[in-house]
């Protein structure tokens, strides 16, 4: 386990609107506000794109995602950390859970998803931490790496 503390600095209020794509939207937000570390909770719901339901073979690395498209507008909650990527710019990991007729779909949002209606998002800055997302060989994912500022 790696772990590193922080404190709660700005909260932010955001409305996403119809089409807007999530979590660029939100990446960007950050960016033009100069949030380097947060947390997002997400509640709205979300018209299109595709969600990553899992690997599609759980020993193979990297990992084969297995992607479903979102067909329609879905009731969605989420919640994600955002910390920087290796070029310094916001990226956010969020996994949701998204309803629709009785049916649901959980999973990693991926760049595409898109708002229907509404998207309203809490973010959380967090201070006094160093966090960034780098790239892991043996998973080939940008993995989330704790860390503390000195």
């Amino acid at each position: 386990m790696k772990a590193s503390e922080g404190h709660i600095g700005r909260v932010f209020v955001i409305r996403l609107e119809d089409g807007d794509v999530i979590p660029e939207s939100i990446e960007r937000f950050a960016a033009e506000n100069h949030v380097s570390v947060g947390h997002v909770v997400l509640v709205g719901g979300v018209g299109g794109g595709q969600v990553v339901v899992g690997p599609r073979h759980s020993s193979e690395r990297p990992p084969d995602p297995m992607m479903l498209p979102v067909d329609n507008a879905h009731e969605v909650v989420g919640v994600g950390v955002l910390a920087p990527g290796e070029d310094g710019k916001p990226v956010l990991h969020i996994h949701a859970a998204l309803g629709r007729a009785g049916q649901t779909m959980t999973g990693c949002l991926r760049p595409g998803v898109t708002t229907w209606l509404v998207g309203e998002v809490i973010l959380y800055e967090i201070l006094g931490t160093k966090a960034a997302r780098v790239s892991d060989e043996e998973s080939g994912i940008a993995l989330l790496e704790p860390g503390s500022f000195s």
